[in-house]
């Protein structure tokens, strides 16, 4: 079935997206307002997107009242924020503080959730997160109505001690960080306990094994 979305709603818009287009990495993004007030809200709109400089981007849709969420107006006014990847151990916790809350309100401490001082940026760190990146603002790019995507340059990597094989050839146990992602509908995770390698062929095994 064909869907034109130029002609669809927006939850419809979402909902096609959103379902089709899985699963998605989070990013739980902790940023500080002018104020200094900590915020902490995931997204999973959000990848990699260049090593040189480090680059990810997040997307931050409007809240449901239709203004910007906490996150975006404290990324847009700050341009800094730490963008950290997302255990099971912390599952609940990251739940917790999608919540709706009042702008003045830090869901770090609804959510129970410790922090240490990051090294470069004002935001704090979740040092229970696999990875952390501390980032600041490249590109801010409107894509609609309280609708932006955020591309940011990574100052600073963290990662966890348990989760280093080998330091020196930068060589982690990406499987045993247990990450979660998100999937398709209100709720729905995964979680990577079933994965499978495949090695990237060259032009000339190609070659070889067709017989030319």
């Amino acid at each position: 079935m064909q869907f034109d979305l130029r002609n669809l709603p927006q939850a419809s818009r979402y909902k096609i997206m959103s379902s089709a287009i899985t699963p998605r990495p989070i990013a739980w993004v902790t940023t500080l307002s002018v104020d200094g007030v900590a915020n902490a809200a995931p997204y999973s709109f959000f990848n990699m997107m260049g090593d040189d400089p480090p680059t990810i981007a997040l997307g931050l849709l409007r809240g449901g009242s239709g203004s910007a969420k906490n996150t975006a107006e404290n990324i847009i006014a700050t341009g800094e924020f730490v963008v950290h990847t997302v255990t099971e151990a912390d599952a609940d916790a990251m739940n917790l503080t999608c919540m709706d809350a009042p702008r003045e309100v830090d869901e770090l401490v609804c959510a129970g959730v410790e922090t240490v001082a990051s090294s470069l940026v004002a935001p704090p760190r979740i040092p229970t997160a696999p990875a952390a990146f501390e980032c600041r603002t490249l590109h801010r790019i409107k894509t609609g109505p309280g609708q932006n995507v955020i591309i940011g340059e990574v100052l600073v990597a963290h990662v966890a001690d348990a989760f280093i094989l080998d330091a020196e050839r930068l060589y982690f146990d990406t499987p045993a960080m247990q990450l979660i992602a998100r999937l398709h509908g209100s709720g729905w995770y995964s979680r990577q306990t079933d994965i499978f390698q495949m090695t990237r062929p060259t032009y000339a095994e190609w070659e070889k094994a067709i017989g030319s």
